[in-house]
C-alpha cells in the first residue's frame, strides 16, 4: 500500500485545509496508466471504492488504478515557498 511520510501528510493536511473541504476532504492521487502519468487533487470526501489512506493526520483517496500502481511507492513532499512539490518512490525491502 502506498506509504505517506510525515513531510507528506504535512503537506497535504495544508493543502486540504487552504481548499476549505471539511473533515472529511483528502488529497486525491488518480493515475493514467496509458501515459504514465499522476494527477493530485483536493476532494470533499472519498468515493465509495476508493482506498482511503489515513496516515500522521492526513487523507489520501485512491482510485482501483491509482492503488494498483503506487501500491509500492512512497509519496515524500518538499515545501517551496508557497507551494509543495510532491515526488513518488518506491519503498525499501521490507517497507510494504
Amino acid at each position: 500500500m502506498l506509504q505517506v511520510t510525515e513531510t507528506a501528510a504535512e503537506a497535504v493536511k495544508t493543502i486540504v485545509e487552504q481548499a476549505e473541504v471539511g473533515a472529511a476532504g483528502g488529497l486525491r492521487i488518480a493515475v493514467d496508466e496509458g501515459e504514465e502519468s499522476v494527477e493530485l487533487g483536493v476532494e470533499e470526501s472519498a468515493a465509495a471504492d476508493d482506498t482511503v489512506i489515513d496516515e500522521h493526520g492526513a487523507r489520501v483517496f485512491l482510485d482501483a488504478a491509482a492503488a494498483r500502481a503506487l501500491e509500492e511507492m512512497v509519496l515524500d513532499a518538499n515545501a517551496h515557498d508557497d507551494h509543495f512539490h510532491f515526488e513518488l518512490f518506491e519503498q525499501e525491502a521490507g517497507e510494504a
